[in-house]
């Protein structure tokens, strides 16, 4: 019997700017009142968002320029690669290793384009091996971070004794654009938050938990759910259809399928860890898997710290949730463009 593999380390990472939620509604107010006539509507959702503060790679006024391709992609690269030291640091520290003792990463990031990609970039300062596999993984959106961690989880299993760096880095308030009047827009405007997490993964007997099971669902004929689209100007965020609803009516079938197939059932999950994408979201899934009002606490305490930082954010309420205590078993859950899901089972370290 193959050894389990191991969640042996958990770090996460933000960039220096803070940016008050207040501060952020009156930067867009400034952008958007006088020329976007749905603006006065819209904008109740800075205070309804359930956010106090974000984090960004670049100052609030930076935003307010005229911005292009090289100017988002310039501080997508340099944001990143900072991001990813960080954050990649601290999780080798916590576990022990060193980054030449790295034999696989995984990097997770659907927030801007990079050849090389940025485990490359970052390469020299981390002090990896030349040998060292790259596995760069892009599109998967919030689901990233969840669907990043069960396939270092599987590349973990696969070579036993292996170290696997899992990093996911997301720099979203790069898709902040004043030159696109849409609800989707102002809606992105008051959520998106930039962060990193990064997880070191192994087989034995010691590590924060056991990885179990993932699983990932995607539903027929969603494409136009979640996403981006590209212009000149960069990227710019699609929400075509409301989330809310369709995770309330759809996503409790799809989870109970992914924990089918790991052997697992609803009633063996002590504690739901999910993707926090916003307020309406985090109640949908609680009335989806029947948790109670309340009970994704650690969802809305993260929501409201960092925003929604896309793929990194379910990692940065597993971390909570591991500092509060994890119960026996736990389901990593994020819904994501495709329209999908993704599930990781994680059992407390004994």
């Amino acid at each position: 019997m193959s050894s389990p593999v191991q969640l042996v380390s958990l770090s996460t990472a933000i960039p220096p700017h803070e940016i008050l939620q207040a501060d952020a509604a009156r930067a867009a107010a400034e952008q958007f009142a006088d020329r976007f006539k749905d603006f006065g509507r819209l904008a109740r959702v800075f205070e309804s968002a359930g956010i106090r503060k974000r984090h960004a790679v670049r100052p609030l006024e930076w935003y307010a320029a005229d911005l292009g391709w090289p100017e988002r992609t310039a501080a997508y690269l340099e944001g990143a690669q900072d991001l990813f030291v960080d954050v990649a640091t601290k999780a080798l520290d916590m576990a022990g290793i060193t980054a030449a003792e790295v034999d696989t990463v995984v990097t997770v990031s659907s927030t801007g384009i990079a050849t090389p990609s940025l485990e490359a970039r970052a390469s020299a300062r981390m002090g990896f091996r030349p040998n060292i596999e790259r596995v760069p993984v892009f599109g998967l959106g919030c689901a990233g971070g969840v669907s990043g961690l069960g396939l270092a989880g599987r590349l973990a299993k696969a070579r036993p004794g292996s170290v696997v760096l899992l990093v996911v880095i997301e720099i979203c308030t790069l898709a902040f654009r004043h030159d696109v009047l849409s609800s989707a827009n102002i809606v992105a405007t008051a959520l998106f938050g930039d962060g990193a997490a990064a997880c070191v993964l192994r087989t034995g007997d010691a590590g924060l938990a056991t990885i179990e099971h993932s699983a990932q669902h995607t539903w027929p004929d969603t494409l136009d759910i979640m996403g981006w689209s590209v212009d000149p100007q960069g990227l710019g965020v699609i929400f075509d259809r409301a989330i809310p609803p369709f995770a309330e009516e759809n996503l409790a079938p799809a989870v109970a399928g992914m924990l089918a197939s790991g052997g697992l059932a609803m009633h063996d999950v002590d504690r739901f860890v999910c993707h926090p994408g916003g307020v309406k979201v985090i109640q949908a899934l609680e009335r989806a898997l029947d948790l109670g009002q309340g009970a994704l606490d650690h969802e809305r305490d993260i929501l409201r710290e960092y925003g929604n930082m896309s793929a990194p954010t379910a990692l940065f309420v597993l971390q909570k949730t591991a500092q509060a205590g994890l119960p026996n078993r736990s389901l990593l859950t994020a819904m994501g463009p495709g329209f999908s899901a993704s599930s990781v089972s994680l059992r407390r370290a004994a």
